[in-house]
This record gives C-alpha cells, structure tokens and sequence, in this order.
C-alpha cells in the first residue's frame, strides 16, 4: 500500500521522519516525496498569487539537520520541474526564509525552509511562506492534496535528472545586517554600540550560530563564553529548545562561569528564544513573555498582548496592574496567537505582541513575524540602555511575582472518539466548577479556574489537546502547600471519568 502523504502534514508545516536510527520510527519523508511537495507548492503558489510558474521565483533554506541538504536538493528539484526558478540559501533560519520575501535584495515570491525545529536528529520537515506570512493549515492540507497526485515514478525521474538552481545567496549576511542595523538604530550608539557588555550565546549546534561572529562581535560585544556555535545536526551536546531544562542549564551554566550581562539561547531554525541574566536567573516561559512587553509598553502604552493558554495568573498581574496593558489569554498554538494578533490590529485594536510560553513570539513592528533573533535583538537594545542608566536587565521585570509551585499533568482518554468524550469531560468539569463557586475568568481554551481566597490561591487550566488522546491539566499554587490543594480540588473535579487515566495525580 502506497504511504498516505496527508500524515505529513502537523498543523500549518509538514513533518515526518528523514533519517533510519530510531529504532520504530520509518523513514516516510523520503527525497520523491520531496521533489512531489516541491512540485505542488509551485502549482499552489502559481494560483495563489496568479503568476505563471515560469515567473515564480523561490528561496530554499535549511538549518543544520543532517537529512537537509538531500531534502533541500530534493525539494528544489520539483520546484523547477514545475516551472519556477530556485534560489538556494543553504544554511538559513525560518525568520530569514520569511524575510527572503521582503529583502530588496531578494524579493522572492515563495519560499520554504527545511526544519522540524527541536524534535531528534531523524526528524525534518518543511515550512512555507508567501507574501501573506507562514502558510495556514488549510494552505498545506492543499498543497499535500496536489502532490499526493503525482506519480511516484514521475517523482524519482525528477530526481534523478537534478536541479539547477538560479543562483546560491547568502541570505543570513543579508538577514543579520538587517538585524544588526536594529540594534545600532535602537542604541544610537556609534559603530560598537555593544561595547562593555558580554554576552553568550547558546546555538544549541542548529542555526544560530551568526548571531555571534555577524551580529554581537562587529557591534563590540565579548562573546566569550559563546557555545555549541558549530552547526551539526546530530546535536551532540543538547536539544537546541528553549523549553528542554538541559539546554537551558546548559546556557545557565555559560552566563555563571563567565561572569557574562546576558545569556541567549535559540531554538534550531531560531524562530525561538529564551534568555538567562546575569545572576543566573532563567527568563523563559511567563518570565519571557513579562520582558518584552515591559520593554515595549513606553512605545504602546495601554496595548494588548496575547499569550497562549497556559500563561500564569502572575503574568495577567504584571500585564495589567504594573505594566498597564492589556492581557488576552488565548490558545495553544503559535498560529492561533499571532493570527490572534493581526486579527486584533486589523480591527484597530493595538496588539504588539503575540507570544507562547514556548518562545514563540511575534512583534507587530516586524511582520508579525515569529522571529526569535529579533526578540534577542529587543534583549540586547534592552541590556544596553539598562548599562547606560547604570541598570540592570532584570530591573524590567523586578515587580513580576516570582513562582512559587506549578505541576502538569497529562490525562490519557482510552478508547475511540477521545475528542467527544474530553469535550463532555470539560462540560461536567464546568458544571461542577460553577456549583462549587469557584471563580472562573474568560478562557478561549478547556476549563480555568481562579483562587485568590485565604484558603488557597492559584489557578488551574484543564484542556483537551489538539491531536492527541490526552487532556493536559497545568496547576500553578500562589504559596507554598497551594499546590497539593488544588491538585486535591482537580481531582475531585474529575472524579469518576473512567476513561480518564489520572494516575499521574499520585
């Protein structure tokens, strides 16, 4: 039976296996499966902007991932059988493939980067971008309907007779001189505005590495102390995620030993970031989301800024009351956020940040583009004004209260039909909620509860996941022992569902 090429698709990218040696995971991204997704994408693109293919031009990049230079060859060589001309930006980020589409230099009308961003070395997959931004879920369901269509025979003559690609491009100079002229207008500060700051950066062997010898270094920083710059996509010292607790020990561990202002860490095709100040502190998840928008509340005072689910009630206090904006806290999903985001401001509602606890995060200023070498950029214009002042980085978020206890649980749904049965979970989970009076704000997402009462205080948000047979659970206690009484109050919410698995409860 031939392979499904539709269970490529994951959300708005295509994602599969590229690479044998997981033991159980079959390789099912195969280079003709390439050149057929790089056929379609011309074929969709060709109608989307209603260019003859012949008039199409498309940039390819890639991030370090062992099976992306055969993928890359692959996909381009169905993007020129339909017809298109390829421009070949080999190593690149995600956030640069995108900006291939608005660079004068480059103008491209399509372009595609080869990533599955942090999953294990035998993992690839695609992202797509048109002048529209990333590609929607619906735009890749299409493009996979197109190339299920074509032949596999056809595809592996493709292959075989190559690509010639309509010239190689260094998209990451291009991409990291825009992105250093950021932070030179942002400090106004001569032509090493960086000097007297040391800062790290953690590449995590994926993308990131430039942002060190193109970006930091000519602007004055000392980067010594900077690891794991090297691309190599076994990734021999840690996943490259922001979210893995090794990876970000890992950059911790650099800030501390060399006594740095600042520490960075990126994910592999660098559309994500979380940082570590001097004092070793972590700034990720809330604590990410609080610095941004405290860097860009002066620039849009009263703003609202969009988070996914899982945000903490500490982070509304901060957005709110310190801060002055606005909170809207939406869903999981980083697409769900930033299309949040530009749905907000098109109807005139003033919204420069959508972002996700996992680093993901997009700034109305720059396309509303998730990009997270341009989030470091706003830390390191951020760092620099701090040191002028004789301030530190951390004074931006000083009033964010700290956290205390937090838990996530993950409830497995046995049996068929695991999305009607969740969904009846949340019904009676509500139900019973409201006849406790407890408190429960407007929550776009499952179930949230609220407790502020001497008695207990924190939150707790049960949802349903998206794919998955599983209902995540995130308890966050707002003192010490708060923790074990909400566990004990979720527990007598969900009390009964016998096709719940909440062993993890123990």
């Amino acid at each position: 039976m031939a392979f499904d090429i539709m269970k490529l698709q994951n959300g708005s990218d295509v994602r599969g296996v590229a690479l044998e040696g997981v033991e159980g995971e079959n390789v099912n991204l195969t280079d003709p499966i390439a050149v057929k997704i790089g056929f379609a994408f011309v074929e969709w693109l060709s109608k989307k902007s209603g260019k003859a293919a012949g008039d199409l031009k498309i940039g390819v990049g890639r991030d370090s991932r062992l099976s992306g230079p055969a993928l890359l060859n692959a996909l381009a060589c169905g993007i020129t059988a339909a017809g298109a001309k390829v421009v070949n930006c080999n190593m690149a980020t995600t956030p640069a493939m995108f900006m291939s589409i608005v660079f004068d230099q480059t103008k491209f009308d399509g372009s595609a980067m080869i990533t599955a961003s942090h999953l294990p070395f035998n993992r690839n997959g695609i992202k797509f971008f048109n002048a529209d931004g990333g590609l929607e879920h619906e735009d890749i369901t299409d493009i996979l309907k197109i190339a299920s269509k074509i032949d596999d025979n056809k595809a592996s003559d493709l292959l075989g007779t190559g690509f010639k690609a309509d010239g190689v491009f260094d998209l990451i100079s291009i991409y990291a001189e825009y992105l250093k002229n950021k932070i030179k207008d942002g400090i106004n500060g001569g032509e090493k505005p960086l000097s007297g700051l040391h800062i790290v950066v953690d590449s995590g062997n994926g993308a990131s590495g430039f942002f060190v010898d193109k970006i930091l270094a000519p602007l004055g920083a000392d980067v010594s102390g900077s690891q794991f710059l090297e691309p190599d996509g076994t990734f021999p010292n840690h996943i490259p995620n922001p979210e893995n607790k090794q990876a970000m020990e890992a950059i911790r561990s650099a800030v501390l030993n060399n006594k740095a202002d600042l520490g960075l860490i990126f994910d592999t095709d660098v559309d994500r970031m979380s940082a570590v100040l001097s004092d070793g502190s972590e700034v990720n998840r809330d604590s990410i989301i609080a610095m941004i928008s405290a860097i860009l509340a002066p620039e849009y005072p009263g703003s609202t800024i969009i988070t996914d689910s899982v945000t903490s009630d500490r982070l509304t206090y901060f957005l709110e009351e310190v801060l002055g904006l606005k909170h809207l806290c939406y869903m999981r999903g980083y697409k769900n956020v930033i299309n949040k985001q530009k749905e907000l401001n098109a109807a005139g509602t003033v919204a420069p940040l959508a972002m996700e606890t996992s680093g993901h995060g997009a700034l109305k200023d720059n396309f509303f583009l998730d990009d997270g070498a341009f989030l470091a950029v706003k830390l390191v214009i951020a760092l620099a004004k701090a040191a002028k002042d004789g301030k530190k980085l951390d004074s931006l978020i000083e009033k964010l209260p700290p956290l205390v206890e937090e838990g996530e649980y993950r409830f497995k749904i046995s049996g068929e039909d695991f999305k009607e049965y969740g969904n009846k979970v949340l019904e009676e989970f509500k139900a019973r909620a409201k006849a406790a009076g407890y408190t429960m704000p407007q929550s776009y997402e499952g179930v949230r509860l609220s407790f502020k009462s001497e008695e207990v205080q924190g939150w707790i948000l049960l949802r349903l996941s998206l794919h998955d047979p599983v209902m995540p659970l995130n308890i966050e206690g707002g003192r010490k022992g708060d923790l074990a009484k909400l566990v004990e109050i979720a527990r007598k919410l969900t009390d009964g569902f016998e096709r719940l698995d909440r062993s993890c409860l123990k």
